[in-house]
Order: structure tokens, then C-alpha cells, then sequence
């Protein structure tokens, strides 16, 4: 059969050696969109319903499996991505199959032999517990002391002391350093909650702060708090009504 194929990568050119590695399987795969990061591969997929996926991993605004856990139409998942292949052998124990960059044409090979013995009756597709349990494994091990930020054409190593909190607006997630500077992630609240140490203490849906940059805490409305920062600008953060066991945890410190 051709599978109704989407392309979702925050890398342009790897989406476009991507559209010429599967011009040589034109009868397998149709190429009908592609999207830059998991927002925009949620609405195309809900929106086109295609059989199947090229998927990375990180991404801005919703990670590849933030996307997958959003979905209400679930695709047929191969995962394009930098993970070393001992933790990608989890894909195979769920029957997905995954692609390390650079991909060669000789795995995607493989890839294309091993999608055309399944029938739709056998599909690769996904469940709920398969994303739990990949994401899972794949979670960060080793103890980071820096996030790395674009800056133009340079990247930008900033050590945790010298960051003052992380907070969302719109689509993006701003770094805002003690100095009053601040950067567009490529994270999530959700992903910076997991990789951050303990000194980092989420106050709301939108924001997570530095518990050691904190000057005071004010009382304000509806049994909130405002939490005042060590930074240039005197930030106030207004804290979230379902964090309040976070807020009494950062009264601890």
C-alpha cells in the first residue's frame, strides 16, 4: 500500500534530505505536509489524518512525545532521532521503528522492509502506555549544570546561578537571567520541570523559578503569592492556586 506520509522535524534541512531519501519510495510513501515543530504536526495530523509519521524527538513548543500524548488520531510512528541505539531498543520492543541521524539510506531500507509486512490489521501504531514507557526511558540520566540557548548565530551556555526563572507566554519559553537578560528555549515548562534540579521550584502552569534567586514572598489575591526575584528588574511572579504544595516546599528553603 502508499501510506499518506507527514514529515515532522524542527530542522528544515533534515526534512528536506528526508523528502529525497523517500523519493526512491514513491509507491510506499505520499508526502502530503510537513511541520516544523509538535504544535504544527498536532494540527496537521488531526487535520490530514495521515497513515504514518517521520517523528523527532525535541523539538520546540511540544516535544515528539508531548505531540503523541496530545493526539486524538493516532499514526503509524517512526522516529527520526539522535538518541544512541541502546535507548532506541525500546522502540523495537513496541514494534515502532526509529531512524538515527544522519540516516543512511541503507537503514531506511531496512525501515521501508520492515513496514511493508505489516497489514493495517497489524499496525505499528502507538498506544498510550508505548509513549509512557519510551518517554520514560529516554528521560535525561546524567546531572546537567547549564541550558544552552540561541543567541543569533552562536549558542549560548548560561549556568543555572546566573538564571532567575523560566516562564511561558504564547507559544515559547523565556530564560530570564539574574542580569535581565533574557532567550527563547526550545523547551516546554513540562520538559524544563523534568530537567531541572531541585533549586528549581514551579510556581505555576507558566512559570518555574529559581528558589535561590528569591528575595520575598507577598500576599495577594485569592490566596496567592507573589514571589519577588534577586534579578536587575525586581520581577514580581504571581503564583498559580494548584501549586501550592510546591509553594509550601519552596518556604522550606
Amino acid at each position: 500500500m502508499q501510506y499518506k506520509t507527514i514529515l515532522i522535524d524542527d530542522e528544515p534541512i533534515s526534512i528536506s534530505r528526508m523528502r529525497r531519501l523517500l523519493n526512491d519510495y514513491d509507491d510506499t510513501f505520499d508526502i502530503i505536509g510537513e511541520a516544523l515543530n509538535g504544535q504544527e504536526g498536532l494540527e496537521i495530523i488531526e487535520d490530514l489524518k495521515p497513515d504514518l509519521i517521520f517523528l523527532d524527538i525535541e523539538m520546540p513548543i511540544l516535544s515528539g512525545f508531548e505531540m503523541l500524548a496530545k493526539l486524538t488520531y493516532m499514526p503509524i510512528v517512526i522516529f527520526v532521532t539522535a538518541f544512541d541505539q541502546f535507548a532506541m531498543k525500546a522502540f523495537e520492543e513496541n514494534s515502532i521503528d526509529y531512524l538515527l541521524k544522519p540516516i543512511e539510506k541503507s537503514r531506511l531500507d531496512r525501515t521501508v522492509q520492515k513496514l511493508l509486512k505489516f497489514t493495517e490489521n497489524q499496525s505499528l501504531k502507538l498506544s498510550s502506555e508505548s509513549i509512557q514507557s519510551i518517554s520514560e526511558l529516554l528521560k535525561p540520566k546524567k546531572e546537567i549544570h547549564s541550558i544552552s540557548v540561541k543567541n543569533g548565530d552562536k549558542i549560548l551556555i548560561i549556568a543555572f546561578h546566573e538564571i532567575a526563572f523560566f516562564q511561558a507566554d504564547d507559544k515559547y519559553v523565556f530564560l530570564n537571567t539574574v542580569d535581565g537578560k533574557q532567550h527563547i528555549t526550545n523547551y516546554t515548562i513540562a520538559n524544563l520541570s523534568e530537567k531541572l534540579p531541585d533549586s528549581f521550584i514551579r510556581i505555576s502552569r507558566s512559570c518555574i523559578v529559581n528558589a535561590t534567586r528569591i528575595k520575598e514572598l507577598e500576599r495577594h489575591f485569592n490566596g496567592k503569592y507573589l514571589v519577588i526575584m534577586q534579578d536587575q528588574k525586581r520581577s514580581k511572579l504571581e503564583t498559580g492556586v494548584s501549586f501550592h504544595d510546591n509553594l509550601k516546599r519552596l518556604m522550606e528553603i
